[in-house]
């Protein structure tokens, strides 16, 4: 029946047979439903206004997240929407970030391990005996994303997609580890084979502290503890 300006309103309830009302009910209720969604699509692409310290923030958020996917379900099986849902954004909002997911994983490796890379060269050159500075530049390169990583499913191939998506990446993070260990020995043929010797102490996928020690022991080994020498009287 029309309103005062001629607009339609919901009948009455006393006026909705008993039979005609369920049906009243779900029409009003998808209608409410198609409301909310329609709300919902407006608002997801409604241009946001961010600091450059909360995107900042937002970005760090869906590469920690999505680390933490890659090294459980692996590259493969890690879907966009998985990184959404563990960073909590929508997807629409993850696509404003990055355009796909091998963007993200290439993110993801320059952030945790080739932003170390500055800290590592600085290593390389400290004052300190040679093993005290290989060690240091072990710690960062090697043993501290190792801690992040061992015990995680699909740990073991963080590396090799990284060398399939990304070779480039993978390349400059050798060679810088390279670069260090040489400055340190002096060489880059002694750099060459304490990397090789360095990668085979992973293979069984050894605890933190299990590969700290063995770390150790190869270090010593390619520059051995600095000894005084006795005068002679």
């Amino acid at each position: 029946m029309p309103g005062k300006h001629g607009a339609k309103l919901a009948p009455a309830p006393h006026l909705v047979s008993a039979r005609a009302a369920p049906l009243l009910a779900r029409l009003l209720a998808t209608s409410r439903h198609i409301d909310n969604q329609d709300t919902i699509c407006h608002f997801e692409h409604m241009p946001v206004t961010m600091t450059d310290e909360e995107a900042a923030a937002r970005r760090a958020r869906v590469l920690l997240a999505a680390r933490w996917c890659f090294l459980n379900f692996g590259f493969a099986k890690t879907a966009f929407e998985d990184i959404a849902r563990r960073a909590n954004l929508s997807r629409t909002l993850l696509y404003r970030v990055f355009k796909d997911k091998e963007d993200i994983y290439r993110a993801v490796f320059v952030d945790w391990l080739v932003s170390r890379h500055p800290a590592a060269r600085k290593a390389a050159k400290e004052p300190g005996s040679p093993l005290e500075r290989l060690l240091g530049v072990c710690r960062l390169m090697v043993l501290e994303p190792w801690a992040e990583m061992v015990g995680a499913p699909m740990g073991p191939e963080f590396f090799e997609a990284c060398e399939r998506i990304d070779p480039e990446a993978d390349a400059l993070h050798r060679k810088v580890a390279r670069e260090c260990v040489a400055t340190i020995l002096g060489d880059e043929a002694s750099a060459e084979v304490f990397l090789l010797a360095l990668d085979g102490l992973l293979a069984d996928q050894p605890p933190v502290d299990v590969l700290e020690r063995r770390t150790q022991l190869l270090a010593e080994r390619f520059a051995p503890k600095s000894s005084k020498k006795g005068t002679r009287s």
